[in-house]
C-alpha cells in the first residue's frame, strides 16, 4: 500500500504561484507513474498532470499546459506540482495519485489517493 500525503495549498491571488508537495510513504513510488487531479466544488474531479516513473514523460490537461510543472523525487518519495500564473478557475481541492494510467479513452484514473490540499485563487 502507498500512502499519499499533500501539502502546499493555500490562498494566492490571480497571478500567483504556489507549489504542492506530495509525500509518499508505505512503498517506494519509483516504480510508479504519479499524477495530480482536482475538483472543483459541485464539478467532478479532473486530471491536472502526470509524470512517468524516471519523470521523462508528462502529460498536462489542456488548462494548465505551459503554466503548471509536474515533478519527482523519487530519493526523496515526494511529488511537487509548482503551478504558475494562477486563475480562479484553479480554485479546487488538489489531490495526488500513484499508478496513475491513461485508457485509450483518454482519461486518467489512480490507484492510490490522498487526502487533497486546498487551493484558493481570489482577489
Amino acid at each position: 500500500q502507498v500512502q499519499l500525503v499533500e501539502s502546499g495549498g493555500g490562498s494566492v491571488q490571480p497571478g500567483g504561484s504556489l507549489r504542492l508537495s506530495c509525500a509518499a510513504s508505505g512503498r517506494s513510488i519509483s516504480n510508479y507513474f504519479m499524477g495530480w487531479f482536482r475538483q472543483a466544488p459541485g464539478r467532478e474531479r479532473e486530471f491536472v498532470a502526470r509524470i512517468s516513473w524516471n519523470g521523462v514523460t508528462k502529460d498536462y490537461a489542456d488548462s494548465v499546459k505551459d503554466r503548471f510543472t509536474i515533478s519527482r523525487d523519487n530519493a526523496k518519495n515526494t511529488v511537487y506540482l509548482r503551478m504558475n500564473s494562477l486563475k480562479s478557475e484553479d480554485t479546487a481541492v488538489y489531490y495526488c495519485a500513484a499508478g496513475v494510467s491513461r485508457t485509450q479513452s483518454g482519461t486518467y484514473s489512480g490507484n492510490y489517493w490522498g487526502q487533497g490540499t486546498q487551493v484558493t485563487v481570489s482577489s
